[in-house]
């Protein structure tokens, strides 16, 4: 005879306080581990969205992230020339030669200073991401010391505001329009004409080229051609790949911290829920007795505990996992260790975690439960009677 599930939760409903205090400390080793997860996903979102699968970048050979590239103007105009660029509406070549480098921004309210990504675009940098749109205020005009903000810099950088003014590179650029490009890397950029920031940064060479290929299949024979050329030494990628990169040493780093606390803090829940239920064991011995006479077998009473236990890790499990996505609503900044820049995103809860953050709480439940489980079904059924 199997014992009845209703057993199990009754004597976890009659234990209030050890139940409570034992799913609490589950609870919050689940919201731990969940958040981590979440973080790390967040990261990985925010970056890999950041491109499209349409979208080649090409860089130097060996340069891990666009600050670090150079792409001089010959080597430019062939990839310029490849006649697999897509087009647009108008006829122009959907290819954007791009410079990126780092400035030194205050944050609002701390004075802190932080890296920033400055992108110098041309007309075509806009067709290519679609995901960035104009919120407020107007484009930089070509030619001039005009710039425009992601979101979030406006929001936490000094001088990131529309009319606001920002100085580097020895001159003073204006704030002219505000852009969102949702939850991607570019709303931690600014934006202004490459022409006018080459020239103020003294750098004769672009960091990237970018375009959009006709047929996304053709990145095959595109990449081969292009690795072939003798006059190139360039690395070429998916934008997608390339994006993937770069979130891909912050996220291991992020999952190794998360995993590191996980285990700590998981010991202790699992102590925690081991005393439980062998406190359950001991308070339940002529119980116990009763249900062996009764006939239930000595695998159904330990079936029975672990049940019990396994229910707890559950509530624990669901707890933790409900606290934890509250976390959505959080923002954080941090460093892109590939480009050494402030980069914003949020935690992000997606069905893999969930299911991942049940089965750790579940995991802990059957640690914690299955020696004291074992321990009530080895339980003689005439000493059991005794003690009651």
């Amino acid at each position: 005879m199997i014992v009845p599930l209703s057993y199990s939760f009754r004597n976890l409903l009659t234990r209030r306080l050890t139940t409570f205090l034992t799913a609490t400390g589950m609870a919050l080793v689940v919201f731990v581990f969940a958040s981590i997860l979440m973080l790390s996903a967040g990261l990985e979102k925010t970056l890999v969205e950041t491109g499209s699968d349409d979208n080649v970048i090409v860089t130097r050979k060996a340069a891990n992230s666009e600050v670090q590239s150079g792409v001089d103007r010959s080597q430019a105009a062939i990839v310029e020339s490849l006649p697999d660029i897509a087009t647009g509406s108008d006829g122009s070549l959907l290819a954007a030669k791009e410079l990126v480098v780092l400035i030194s921004l205050s944050k609002r309210g701390s004075d802190k200073p932080a890296n920033v990504v400055i992108r110098g675009i041309d007309p075509a940098s806009l067709k290519l991401r679609p995901q960035v749109r104009l919120v407020e205020g107007r484009m930089p005009r070509p030619g001039s010391a005009e710039i425009m903000a992601g979101g979030s810099i406006a929001q936490r950088f000094k001088g990131g505001g529309i009319g606001e003014s920002l100085r580097f590179a020895m001159r003073d650029w204006t704030v002219v329009g505000i852009f969102d490009a949702g939850a991607t890397g570019f709303n931690s950029e600014i934006w202004g004409d490459a022409i006018q920031l080459m020239q103020a940064f003294r750098r004769p060479v672009y960091s990237s080229v970018t375009f959009r290929l006709r047929d996304s299949g053709d990145f095959p024979a595109v990449k081969a051609k292009l690795d072939a050329d003798p006059r190139l030494t360039l690395d070429v990628r998916r934008e997608t790949r390339y994006y993937r990169d770069q979130s891909e040493a912050m996220a291991k780093f992020l999952r190794i911290l998360g995993m590191s606390l996980t285990v700590i803090f998981s010991l202790g829940a699992i102590i925690g829920a081991m005393i439980t239920m062998y406190a359950a064991v001991a308070n339940r011995v002529g119980e116990i007795g009763t249900l062996r006479a009764l006939g239930f077998q000595r695998s159904s009473i330990m079936l029975a505990f672990l049940t019990e236990s396994l229910l707890l890790g559950l509530i624990g499990g669901a707890a933790g996992l409900f606290m934890a996505s509250f976390m959505q609503l959080v923002t954080i900044s941090t460093m892109n260790w590939q480009t050494f820049s402030e980069l914003a995103f949020s935690f992000t809860l997606t069905s893999e975690i969930m299911y991942q953050s049940l089965s750790f709480s579940l995991f802990m439940g059957f640690v914690g439960g299955v020696i004291p489980a074992v321990r009530a079904s080895r339980l003689n059924i005439v000493d059991a009677l005794r003690e009651s």
